[in-house]
C-alpha cells in the first residue's frame, strides 16, 4: 500500500464517520481568500489574537527610537518635573543597556537630553496654566525654576571620561 493511498483512505473513513460535518465556518468563504499575499500574516494574526501591539516584534533599537519619538506625548501629562526626569532617566538606562550589548540590526541611537525634554514639558505646562478660566493644578509650583538659575548644564559621564582621556 502506497503512502498516498493510506492518507486518502484515512480521509475517506473520517468522512464516512462524519468527522468533517458541522465544522466551524462550513459553507462560508475563506476569510483571507482573494486578498494580497502577505508573508507575515500569521504574525499579525497572532499579535491581534493576543492583544499585543505591533511594536512587540520590532528589534530593540527601533523600539527605543519609537519611545524617543513618543517621549513628548508620554511626559505631557506628568504632574511634576521629577516625574519627567524619572521617565527620561529610565529610557536612557534602557538605551545604555542596549548599547552595552547591541543585538539585532545596528541602528544608531543616542541618549535623550533630559534638560531638553524637561524644558519642553515646562513650556507645555506654562501654556496650560496660562489658559484663562482653567484653575491651577494643586501641587504645581506657580513659577517653575528658570534653567539659568541652575548650576549649569552638566555633561553626560561618558563625555567627561572622553575629555579626560584626551588630556593625558
Amino acid at each position: 500500500m502506497s503512502f498516498e493511498s493510506w492518507i486518502e483512505r484515512q480521509i475517506r473513513e473520517a468522512q464516512e464517520r462524519g468527522e468533517f460535518d458541522n465544522l466551524p465556518g462550513a459553507g462560508k468563504p475563506l476569510p483571507e481568500f482573494g486578498k494580497a499575499h502577505d508573508e507575515m500574516w500569521w504574525v499579525k494574526q497572532k499579535l491581534e489574537r493576543e492583544g499585543l501591539p505591533t511594536d512587540a516584534v520590532l528589534p530593540t533599537p527601533l523600539k527605543l527610537r519609537k519611545e524617543i519619538d513618543r517621549l513628548p506625548e508620554t511626559v505631557r501629562d506628568l504632574p511634576s518635573e521629577d516625574a519627567v526626569r524619572d521617565v527620561v532617566r529610565n529610557l536612557n538606562e534602557q538605551i545604555v543597556e542596549y548599547m552595552r550589548a547591541p543585538s539585532g540590526p545596528q541602528i544608531p541611537i543616542s541618549l535623550v537630553d533630559v534638560e531638553r525634554i524637561v524644558e519642553q514639558w515646562r513650556d507645555g505646562h506654562e501654556d496650560r496654566s496660562a489658559r484663562p478660566g482653567e484653575p491651577a493644578r494643586p501641587g504645581q509650583p506657580a513659577d517653575p525654576p528658570v534653567a539659568a538659575e541652575r548650576s549649569g548644564r552638566h555633561r553626560p559621564w561618558w563625555r567627561r571620561l572622553v575629555r579626560r582621556g584626551g588630556d593625558d
